[in-house]
């Protein structure tokens, strides 16, 4: 972009980074949560697509490449072994983000994340529901699939959680092509920029899905994972997941 523009590479770095700020701290106008009176048509359409009830989002946690950052660098490392930030974000049934928290290094667990977030403390009513994979607790608000499902209500409940919680793998997948720098490595030595980028892609993404903008190269689309059972989290472990089988599953 300097070369191109006949600019420094400092002026290019310091307005790539006032502008990434400021997209940034739109985040509040265009990534929130339902209101409460917009819970039942959210529930409506999370119903429509494998019969999950109460649910009002879709949580997982996606890591995005960084830089190494010297002597402070190990606590970035993910499992996998390369550095990162581990992102938590919740998604609508239009891959939208309804919440994201980008600050964690990449060597933490999702469910710390989850423990420390304020989303967690905003969902103390039972009538309302995320879903999550195998990284997050089974907790009344929190449903998660089955360890070892004993019957075919056991398994139709696993069959819908799946179904619904691809909602957050879809919108990962999107937003990441859309803005390959999250795939590859976002390479600034400053963490805090690293942090801004992200999550201003994250007000960019909601505005492209807004105005239906076209997801790149949707030929490259992921399919549905597969059912995966073991070594998850069991959802008969609390009164609700419990409940919910018996009630809708049956």
């Amino acid at each position: 972009m300097a070369d191109v523009h006949g600019l420094s590479q400092t002026t290019v770095c310091n307005v790539l980074k006032r502008v990434t700020i400021a997209i940034a701290r739109l985040r509040p106008h265009y990534i929130a949560f339902p209101n409460n009176v917009e819970l039942d048509s959210v529930k409506a359409r999370f119903l429509n697509i494998a019969g999950f009830p109460n649910c009002v989002g879709a949580i997982d946690c996606s890591h995005n490449r960084i830089i190494g950052h010297g002597d402070n660098g190990q606590r970035f490392i993910n499992r996998k072994g390369w550095s990162s930030i581990n992102v938590q974000a919740v998604s609508d049934t239009n891959h939208t983000f309804v919440n994201i928290v980008a600050h964690w290094h990449g060597s933490v667990h999702d469910s710390r994340i989850f423990n420390n977030s304020l989303l967690k403390q905003k969902f103390g009513d039972i009538d309302r529901l995320l879903i999550g994979g195998s990284g997050y607790p089974c907790l009344p608000y929190l449903m998660t699939l089955l360890l070892n499902p004993r019957d075919d209500a056991d398994n139709r409940y696993n069959r819908a959680l799946c179904s619904t919680r691809n909602l957050v793998e879809c919108m990962f997948g999107i937003w990441k092509r859309r803005f390959p720098c999250l795939t590859y490595t976002l390479r600034f030595k400053d963490i805090r920029a690293s942090l801004a980028v992200i999550v201003a892609a994250a007000v960019l993404h909601n505005i492209a899905v807004a105005e239906r903008e076209p997801n790149f190269n949707d030929d490259l689309d992921d399919p549905q994972p597969p059912l995966r059972i073991n070594g998850v989290q069991n959802g008969r472990g609390n009164a609700v997941g419990r409940a919910m089988i018996q009630q809708y599953f049956s």
